[in-house]
């Protein structure tokens, strides 16, 4: 593999000195560019997408053609472990993923099996090993999957959900089946991960896009508990190198120090809390990763660069801040706005790493 030549993002993860702050944005690949859906248009389907080698490493590195960005991350989907599972998952156009075989009964969880990583994820991890080759050192390369709790809101459900109802009920009337499910979800994620760090992962983050529906006590039950067993199960070092993790809980600000406890490098914030505090709650333990409010980027240039002056402020001075959105990129944006914000932290970032 070729011999890396930005590893700021890798340092600032792991709080070693860096002489700016590293930036990303979640979605950086995605809808808001037009070379986007001009490639989309031409693989047919998102998961036919995914499926191309060729085309995901493609869009992969869209907006590292635009953008001074410190790191790309894999095109991919959160669903593909539940896919590989069997469940009939599909895209309807207006509702999103709809899974044609839900998962609602015991007898339905003890189905459920760890996919095998070569033959159902295979496309995976071929596309991350091309897009690694194609990357050609520019910038690490970062592998995700969705958190086990969030994989199973949409595995019960059947798709996406406005009052979780069908698996908080499951969570309070059959735990024990919930349990397994998770269970089942985590030993997934720990092979998938491992499998995309094998194949040229540099970083791996894990997206609990739903934990933050959950009461404290629920929380650390049935989401924290199988992402601290994914952390445990991890590979952290590969090709000599460490290899970082970030937990992302959206709405998780109030359990950052439950989250920091799981042993994970960095934690990504969203805009609901102020990075100030947070640093001070955590700050010497993980490194933090966050947290402009993706609304922002509908604002004049001017004033989303009075954001990323506030945010750099806020996290003062040193290393261990990785500058990216509370959550993902709104299909909207206009590409140059998100220029303005990619380029106001490469231009202000510096004076806190001197």
């Amino acid at each position: 593999m070729a011999e890396l030549q930005n590893d700021r993002f890798l340092r600032a993860l792991l709080k070693e000195p860096v002489d700016r702050t590293p930036v990303w944005m979640m979605r950086q690949a995605g809808r808001y560019l037009p070379e986007y859906r001009a490639t989309r248009k031409q693989a047919g389907s998102f998961m036919d997408l995914c499926r191309n080698k060729e085309l995901a490493s493609e869009v992969t590195l869209q907006p590292l053609e635009r953008f001074p960005l410190d790191a790309a991350i894999l095109f991919s989907d959160i669903l593909t472990i539940p896919d590989a599972m069997g469940l009939g998952l599909r895209f309807e156009t207006g509702e999103g993923p709809v899974f044609d075989k839900p998962v609602r009964t015991l007898a339905d969880a003890k189905k459920l099996y760890v996919p095998d990583m070569a033959s159902d994820l295979g496309y995976v991890m071929d596309a991350v090993s091309t897009i690694r080759k194609d990357l050609n050192g520019r910038v690490p390369l970062i592998g995700f999957s969705g958190s086990p709790w969030t994989l199973a809101t949409y595995m019960v459900e059947g798709g996406s959900s406005k009052t979780y109802s069908i698996i908080k009920a499951m969570m309070f009337d059959q735990p024990a089946t919930l349990h397994h499910i998770l269970d089942v979800l985590a030993d997934s994620v720990i092979a998938y991960l491992n499998a995309q760090i094998e194949a040229g992962a540099q970083a791996v983050q894990v997206f609990d896009t739903w934990g933050g529906v959950l009461t404290p006590r629920d929380y650390n039950e049935f989401s924290l508990r199988y992402m601290h067993k994914i952390v445990d199960g991890l590979k952290r070092e590969n090709d000599g190198r460490k290899v970082p993790v970030i937990l992302f809980t959206k709405g998780g600000g109030q359990w950052l120090e439950a989250m920091a406890d799981t042993g994970a490098d960095a934690l990504g914030l969203d805009w609901t809390t102020n990075i100030d505090n947070a640093r001070a709650r955590v700050g010497d333990r993980v490194a933090l990763q966050g947290n402009m409010d993706p609304s922002i980027l509908y604002a004049s240039p001017e004033r989303i660069r009075q954001e990323v002056a506030t945010i750099l402020k806020q996290y003062g001075n040193g290393s261990g801040h990785v500058f990216n959105l509370g959550h993902g990129i709104h299909p909207e944006i206009n590409p140059e706005h998100a220029g303005a914000f990619i380029h106001a932290v490469t231009e202000l970032s510096a004076q806190y790493h001197k």
